[in-house]
């Protein structure tokens, strides 16, 4: 998720919209409300690996219980600090499992 001034920044969602017709290709919910940003970042493009690992420590939380089988949505992954800080948010909700489908590997 992206934190509100990012999103209202941006004006919308990127991994959403990634996500929307590949949920309805294959079915599945896509539910992005379980979650949200609660930290404010600075883009992970301008850091290096270590400071990605501090800059989104912390930076997810959990809205409700998480069930069953998850799979987050990104369009580029670099050192996955984000994807992993975010599973671990879901796991710790309840998630069975979590899988990264990403568009791109930088």
């Amino acid at each position: 998720p992206l934190h509100k001034h990012r999103l209202r920044e941006r004006g919308f969602n990127q991994a959403a919209e990634i996500a929307k017709p590949i949920a309805k290709q294959i079915g599945c919910l896509l539910d992005i409300n379980s979650c949200k940003r609660i930290k404010t970042t600075a883009p992970q493009s301008e850091l290096s690996k270590k400071d990605r690992v501090k800059n989104v420590r912390g930076a997810f939380e959990a809205l409700k219980t998480v069930l069953g089988h998850v799979a987050i949505i990104d369009d580029v992954m670099t050192t996955g600090s984000t994807a992993n800080e975010l599973a671990k948010t879901l796991l710790k909700a309840g998630a069975e499992s979590v899988d990264v489908w990403v568009c791109a590997r930088a």
